[in-house]
C-alpha cells in the first residue's frame, strides 16, 4: 500500500498513516514516504469496513457493541482536541473516527495490556477508534501531522483491497 501510495502520488506530498487492521498496526510515514514508526493498536470492538448509519450522531452510551466499527477507507486527517479535553488526530470528523492515545477505559478493558501483547486478536476493544500508545501518538503522529495535516488508510478486513481502494490495486 505505501509503493503504491508514494507511486501514484495519493498522499499529495502530505505525511499518511496506514492502519492495518487484520494485524492491529499503525505505521507512520514522512511525505516522502520514509517509514517514521510502528505500533500495535487497538480497533473497534466489531469486525466490519462500513460506518453504522448515523454513527457520528450518537452518544457512546448508543453505539452497540456491533457497531463499534474502525470503518475501512482513505481520510484526510487534521490534529485537534476531543472536546478541548486532549490532542487527537481527526480521522473522519462526521463519524467521530480519531486517533488517539490509548486510554484507560474501565479497569476490566486492560487497554494497555491489550495493546502490548504479542497476539492482535485482543486488540479488539474500542468504540471505533485508533488507539495506539502515548509515546507513538507523541514522537510519531503529532509531528508528522502538525503542520499540514495528512491522510490516514485505514485498510480493510472483511472487504477486499480492491473494494475500499480500486486505483491502488488496478496497477
Amino acid at each position: 500500500m505505501a509503493k503504491w501510495i508514494m507511486a501514484s502520488g495519493d498522499n499529495g506530498g502530505k505525511s499518511f498513516i496506514i492502519v492495518d487492521k487484520r494485524n492491529a498496526r499503525v505505521f507512520g510515514f514522512a511525505g516522502d514516504g520514509g517509514l517514521r514508526g510502528t505500533a500495535p493498536a487497538l480497533l473497534g470492538l466489531a469486525r466490519g469496513d462500513v460506518d453504522p448509519p448515523g454513527i457520528g450522531d450518537r452518544p457512546l452510551s448508543a453505539i452497540g457493541p456491533q457497531d463499534r466499527i474502525t470503518a475501512a477507507g482513505r481520510y484526510v486527517a487534521v490534529l485537534g482536541n476531543d472536546l478541548g479535553k486532549a490532542d487527537i488526530l481527526w480521522v473522519n470528523y462526521p463519524s467521530g473516527l480519531s486517533l488517539h492515545r490509548v486510554i484507560r477505559g474501565k479497569p476490566t478493558d486492560e487497554r494497555r495490556r491489550r495493546l502490548m501483547s504479542p497476539s492482535p486478536d485482543d486488540n479488539r476493544i474500542s468504540y471505533g477508534c485508533i488507539n495506539v500508545p502515548a509515546d507513538f501518538f507523541d514522537q510519531v503522529v503529532k509531528p508528522l501531522f502538525l503542520a499540514t495535516g495528512g491522510i490516514v488508510y485505514v485498510l480493510p478486513e472483511e472487504k477486499t483491497l480492491q473494494d475500499v481502494f480500486p486505483h491502488a490495486t488496478a496497477q
